[in-house]
């Protein structure tokens, strides 16, 4: 059976973390499902233009296909810009976009991939986008070569055994469930695999490369969901990373 192909990340601190790429079968089932959110836009927004076809038909045109061209650039731009790389489409197949470094996405990468789409879609439905995925080592397509992004897939594992990671010690995070339940709110998928694969391999790295990946680690969760002060004042980073790892994937 072919391998399938993955992207290696190293983090300063030299840990790395191997993210599955997705496919152009999998990319193609998701720009289906967008083209249908933007297909769907557009005719409920038809209806309301046919009021002003009435009275100026050519203006009515125009307007239509503004409108059109506005929906399909911008529908990508906004849903990966305010859900951090995912579309609808994407959503439901559980795919991502992300920077080939794993650094946080800018929006000026957002903006330059769904413009280049255009191109991608070129002389039919992604033709040129998905012969491009093909033959790429990183299965990008133009636009994500220009923007220096890959799409990741995230396919459903069984729940991770935590238990090796975490400890018997009281979670002083748990004290505040309505800042808890915003935190597996607010956290990805990725950030929660991130914080277990750190876990599931620190005794890979050496003292001060562990100390630095986990104070950036509860640093960045800190960001995400500001737990009151004394939730954390007496415990370590690797051990407030711990008490977040425990809340994501435990439900209870």
């Amino acid at each position: 059976m072919r391998a399938q192909p993955v992207i290696t990340i190293r983090t300063p601190e030299g840990a790395f973390f191997s993210l599955l790429l997705a496919g152009p079968v999998y990319r193609f089932l998701a720009a289906a499902i967008d083209l249908g959110c933007i297909m769907t836009a557009t005719i409920a927004t038809g209806y309301i233009i046919s009021i002003l076809g009435i009275i100026v038909p050519d203006i009515a045109g125009a307007v239509s296909l503004v409108m059109f061209f506005i929906f399909m650039t911008g529908y990508g731009i906004f849903f990966e810009w305010m859900f951090r790389g995912q579309t609808l489409g994407k959503h439901i197949m559980r795919l991502r976009v992300m920077d080939i470094k794993g650094l946080r996405l800018n929006f000026s990468q957002i903006v330059i991939r769904n413009l280049i789409r255009v191109i991608d879609t070129m002389p039919v439905f992604y033709m040129a986008g998905g012969i491009c995925c093909l033959i790429s080592s990183k299965r990008q397509r133009l636009g994500d070569i220009a923007a220096n992004t890959v799409v990741i897939r995230t396919p459903v594992f069984p729940a991770p055994d935590i238990e090796q990671v975490l400890t018997d010690k009281y979670n002083s995070l748990r004290g505040y469930p309505h800042l808890a339940a915003r935190l597996r709110q607010k956290a990805s998928p990725f950030e929660a695999d991130l914080a277990l694969q750190a876990l599931l391999r620190r005794d890979e790295l050496d003292a001060l490369s562990r100390i630095k990946l986990f104070g950036e680690l509860a640093g960045h969760f800190k960001n995400i969901v500001e737990f009151p002060q004394e939730a954390s004042a007496w415990i370590s980073d690797e051990q407030y990373v711990r008490n977040v790892v425990e809340i994501l994937f435990r439900s209870k």
